[in-house]
């Protein structure tokens, strides 16, 4: 049955899917299509007339009608699983998506990630399967908090796997106050979950100090008397205020996503407005027009250029 770490681990991965590409290319140095697009896709293969086969997290790089790259993520704490269950893995993702597949076992265990690095024989002549791994010993002691706050998912795992190092955890502690008001508590309470007891331990003690209202265990028994004043008075505005940000980020994705789509190159300026752009009902606009748009800069017309 999975465990608390290994939910929060795929949790972290499905949240923010560019994830296991950086991991991949810039911690483990593969070579990856460079694209925008990357999501999810369904997690069982089916072997009929057998079984089926259920991964942890499929990803999947390019466009639907043309992806360009799978990724399987699994995440194993010990040696259970038969490392031949990859090579099943990759195997039935190409034959769905007909294009190049990679195997990315995330192991917070020296001794599990070892196992799992060594090449695998499918029993298959001729099909070899070499899983790319992130242990311990690939993902960096974050001790730097603006690098943290730069690096939220790669900090969290840091905490994860060096915990045990009071200044990664100080770090991982003072970036936090950095990021949106939003992501804060969810990196916060993943980087909990997935750690040991000693680390939890320091993570309350080093967060005791602040008046920032982290939502682990010890602040929901510390810091919830004082939220609890404050909620019948902030919850409308708060409510209001995480709809219209959650909408916004929603819309300029959407609008990268769709040209990106289409196969228009998106200059940084460009890239930049949309981003900077806080209006919900506007890049909504943006999103309709980019469906059709001989060029980016026809996204913005001329209301836009008359308000900037």
């Amino acid at each position: 049955m999975p465990s608390p770490q290994h939910d929060s681990l795929i949790d972290l991965f499905r949240d923010r899917p560019q994830l296991a590409v950086e991991i991949l290319r810039d911690l483990l140095g593969h070579d990856l299509p460079v694209t925008t697009l990357v999501r999810e896709e369904n997690s069982t293969f089916n072997t009929r007339p057998s079984d089926d086969l259920e991964a942890d997290l499929v990803l999947v790089l390019g466009p639907p009608a043309a992806p360009v790259h799978g990724i399987v993520v699994e995440i194993q704490k010990d040696t259970s699983k038969d490392p031949r269950q990859l090579a099943r893995y990759a195997a039935a993702l190409w034959l769905l998506l007909r294009c190049e597949v990679t195997v990315l076992v995330v192991c917070p265990d020296v001794r599990t990630a070892a196992y799992y690095a060594r090449p695998i024989d499918s029993g298959l002549p001729g099909y070899r399967l070499q899983a790319c791994v992130l242990g311990p010993d690939a993902i960096p002691a974050i001790t730097d908090a603006q690098q943290a706050a730069a690096q939220p998912e790669l900090a969290t795992l840091s905490v994860m796997v060096h915990g045990r190092e009071r200044k990664v955890v100080e770090a991982f502690g003072a970036a936090l106050a950095d990021l949106p008001r939003g992501h804060a508590p969810k990196y916060y309470e993943y980087a909990f979950s997935m750690s040991a007891p000693e680390v939890r331990r320091l993570l309350e003690e080093i967060m005791r100090s602040t008046d920032w209202p982290v939502y682990s265990p010890f602040a929901r028994e510390h810091y919830g008397r004082g939220l609890e004043e404050g909620k019948a008075e902030g919850k409308a505005e708060g409510k209001a205020e995480g709809k219209t940000e959650g909408k916004v980020e929603e819309a300029a994705r959407m609008v990268l996503l769709v040209l990106a789509t289409r196969g228009l190159e998106v200059p940084d300026e460009v890239r930049d407005r949309i981003a900077a752009c806080t209006d919900p009902s506007r890049l909504e606009s943006w999103v309709a027009r980019a469906v059709t748009v001989r060029t980016v800069h026809d996204l913005f017309g001329e209301t836009d250029a008359e308000d900037d």
